[in-house]
């Protein structure tokens, strides 16, 4: 049986969830902004119209944004993350088989579908049709013999270049439709080419798909590596890449964030340090692991040189083993003391969990210390605070060494509310008055 892929993405997934509980959003240009609300990280469609290009500094478009009437939200990741959540639920009806790429982007499996449907392209619509009545989010589909070119059917889809309704099928193309088409496309366009590669393969002159489709295979190799040359090898309609549906544990967790105000008091990053943890520990006992080492580091406002500089990170291997939450904590903020440095203003921090191995395996010590990933007790307490935090919104329960008044948080004065993730943030509905 020969494969076929559906790449199902998302449209403008950030700024569509930001108008998906606002009606009033409707037909407004919508920007997401990153963390501290800095730069512009996703575009509504009226936004892309205006020409007003991604990464580009909130403060820089103030003008453009008064005169075509821009709404800015911060990013709202609680409400991003569920939302994805139910696309990839609604998704799975459709196949048996299924990748999630990223937070908007799932490969399906459709290999033997067209035997339970009129064609596969009226598959991917009611793919669309679903994902629109159920979530009232937009999606477009690209289909095709191999995972790099259902992703490339997808850019087709989106930019109108081929199919109809949001659907391009490359299987019902023809060789000499395909080659015309991918004449048209620029080589950066293909999964896994970036400007890098994309440089060099233009001093080779290949500058278009075709060419990269046509280019000799083992040179492709040769002058870079064998992952371009499974690329080749895909665009031709040779699957290389299967479907990876169960997601690989994460080899290294990290959690950092930079600072809503310059920190210069080392009470203030021990609570940051430790926010960080927590939030890492709970990533690290989703996939069943335990932590053999830690990683802090904190630095000043590389952007502003002007200022006295300082950065420093130091990494220091645990005695045993461990996803306690508590103990993580208690070396991150050892590691602090020993980093930090009075007299500077810090821009940013972050954690990261190293060396780990999964909690079945874990090496045992000669004695467990009190607290230790041996310690029935430890297990059975971070799952009652995993529980309770998946139950009631995260942090609703917390380490003390976290803080309370957290002045040192990013800045998230456009933040949305939480219209799935939280009681307080459900829409209201107000009868209006007639007469």
């Amino acid at each position: 049986m020969k494969s076929v892929f559906a790449l199902v993405d998302c449209n403008n997934f950030y700024a569509s969830c930001e108008k998906l509980f606002d009606p009033k959003l409707k037909d407004r240009p919508v920007v997401v902004l990153s963390n501290n609300d800095g730069c512009v990280v996703a575009r509504s469609a009226e936004v892309k119209a205006l020409g007003i290009p991604m990464g580009v500094p909130w403060f820089q478009i103030q003008a453009e944004a008064r005169r075509y009437g821009i709404v800015a939200f911060s990013s709202n990741y609680a409400l991003y993350a569920d939302m994805s959540n139910r696309v990839v639920e609604v998704l799975s009806d459709f196949s048996p088989n299924l990748e999630v790429y990223s937070i908007d982007e799932s490969f399906l499996d459709l290999s033997g579908m067209s035997m339970r449907t009129e064609s596969l392209a009226a598959y991917g619509v009611e793919i669309r049709q679903r994902v629109a009545d159920w979530l009232g989010l937009a999606v477009c589909v690209g289909i095709a013999p191999t995972k790099t070119l259902a992703k490339l059917a997808n850019h087709c889809a989106k930019k109108g270049l081929a199919g109809a309704d949001g659907v391009c099928d490359f299987t019902t193309l023809s060789p000499g439709a395909l080659s015309h088409l991918f004449a048209r496309i620029d080589v950066g366009e293909v999964w896994g080419v970036g400007r890098q590669i994309k440089a060099r393969l233009a001093a080779m002159g290949i500058q278009t798909v075709r060419q990269l489709r046509d280019a000799d295979a083992e040179t492709i190799r040769a002058r870079f590596s064998v992952v371009l040359e499974r690329t080749v090898c895909e665009l031709r309609g040779e699957s290389c890449l299967d479907l990876q549906e169960v997601v690989p544990d994460k080899q290294q967790i990290m959690s950092s964030r930079s600072f809503g105000t310059l920190v210069y008091e080392r009470a203030d990053l021990e609570e940051a340090v430790a926010s960080y943890i927590a939030k890492a520990a709970e990533k690290l006992r989703a996939q069943d692991s335990l932590a053999g080492g830690v990683q802090v580091y904190i630095r000043t406002n590389v952007f502003k040189p002007e200022v006295p500089q300082y950065q420093k990170g130091v990494t220091v291997p645990l005695p045993e083993a461990t996803a306690d939450t508590r103990v993580l904590t208690q070396w991150a903020i050892r590691i602090l003391r020993r980093i930090y440095r009075p007299g500077f203003g810090y821009h940013k921090a972050g954690v990261m969990l190293l060396d780990l191995v999964p909690a079945a395996k874990r090496q045992l010590a000669l004695f467990d210390s009190q607290g230790g990933a041996g310690d029935a007790r430890s297990g059975k307490l971070m799952a009652v605070l995993d529980d309770i935090n998946q139950r009631y919104g995260r942090q609703s329960l917390r380490l003390a060494a976290e803080g309370v008044e957290r002045s040192w948080q990013m800045r998230r004065g456009n933040l949305s509310p939480g219209y799935t993730t939280s009681w307080d943030g459900l829409p209201v509905a107000r009868a209006g008055r007639y007469g």
